[in-house]
């Protein structure tokens, strides 16, 4: 009898002590719950959210990076008889001599007769147009030194990779929206972008920067920037097609002021000559009747000779019209644009080598270059 009353004590005590586990652990919980609830937030919890979201904001913003630059772009006026004949952007390169130098594409200023210059402070000044030229499509203007002119801080294209963050600044459609910036990214380089200037056909090659920050009509001349806000290229053209969106081009910085110390002291850039027409073996038949030129079958490369200037270079190396051109030096040549590039890395008075097929067989000829007086 005394056994069973001791086996009933043990059993009591122990669910005894199962159920207050039980409410302690649920009081626990509903108290925990309650605290993080209805608890008031403390400061430093507050001061943690607001310092993630503070630096959240700081990585994504470019505006210290823009303001190194941003006083450095000014508004170029194109002026044809006194009448305004186009905008675009240019940018402060360097201040020496009492002159402010100031950088822009060639097309800016195109053929008009004076130019202005509006900076960022609203006041304006003539400028004196030290020089340009068309292939480079690099200008370069001066106005008298200002006592509060600030220079752009010039980068390196060779410390970019495809993928890195870019910005521009500019005046897209003239100086109402004068110190646009837009953002993207490095979206390739050294691209061979084909252009022309003065024809229906392309001219000419230039190695560019692709970005696809936006760029607009008037954004010509002006600075692209790496993240640093350092200019790394001049923004000069876009691809305009209906089925395309954000191609811009720039001309890498060091291209830019090779040509740009070259008209500062030059006025213009001399480039080789050696007196022949051209036309692609690609152009259409009309064209080539019309110019009394018969492609051989099985020639789909080269620029064909429809014309070579009396006591020309090419005349004096024996080139006759009819000659297709096939290489320059060792470079194989597509297309007329390609034949004015691979010509253009070569200087006056050098002599180079061409390849070129008359009648079906091929030849060379070595011709000296003399400077281009058009």
């Amino acid at each position: 009898m005394e056994e069973k009353t001791k086996t009933k004590t043990k059993n009591n005590i122990g669910a005894i002590l199962i159920v207050t586990t039980l409410i302690s652990l649920i009081c626990g919980a509903l108290g925990a719950f309650a605290i993080i609830q209805y608890m008031p937030k403390s400061k430093g919890t507050e001061s943690i959210i607001r310092n993630v979201t503070e630096s959240t904001l700081t990585e994504n913003s470019i505006a210290d990076s823009v303001e190194k630059v941003y006083d450095a772009v000014v508004v170029v006026k194109t002026y044809t008889n006194d009448k305004l004949s186009s905008t675009g952007t240019g940018f402060i390169y360097k201040i020496e001599n009492k002159k402010t130098y100031i950088m822009t594409n060639n097309h800016v200023i195109g053929s008009g007769n004076t130019v202005k210059i509006l900076f960022t402070d609203g006041k304006e000044e003539d400028a004196t147009i030290v020089g340009g030229e068309t292939y480079s499509d690099i200008a370069v203007l001066t106005v008298p030194a200002k006592a509060n002119a600030k220079t752009a801080v010039l980068g390196k294209t060779e410390d970019l990779r495809v993928g890195d963050s870019v910005f521009t600044v500019g005046s897209p459609e003239g100086a109402e929206y004068a110190g646009t910036v837009t953002k993207g990214i490095l979206s390739g380089k050294d691209r061979l972008v084909a252009v022309s200037y003065n024809s229906q056909i392309n001219d000419y090659y230039m190695k560019v920067l692709q970005t696809d920050a936006a760029i607009n009509p008037g954004n010509s001349g002006g600075p692209i920037c790496n993240i640093n806000g350092e200019v790394i290229g001049i923004t000069n053209m876009k691809l305009v097609d209906s089925s395309v969106e954000g191609m811009g081009f720039a001309i890498p910085i060091e291209d830019a002021l090779y040509y740009a110390a070259i008209l500062e002291t030059e006025g213009k850039v001399a480039r080789p000559y050696i007196g022949i027409g051209m036309l692609d073996v690609t152009s259409d038949s009309y064209t080539l009747w019309q110019s009394g030129i018969t492609i051989p079958e099985g020639v789909t490369k080269g620029v064909i000779i429809y014309a070579v200037e009396k006591d020309s270079p090419a005349e004096k190396a024996g080139l006759k019209k009819g000659d297709i051109i096939t290489y320059l030096e060792k470079e194989e040549i597509d297309s007329l644009a390609e034949f004015r590039y691979e010509l253009y890395k070569h200087s006056v008075g050098e002599t180079i080598q061409v390849k070129y097929i008359r009648n079906g067989k091929e030849s060379t000829a070595k011709i000296t270059l003399v400077e281009n007086s058009n």
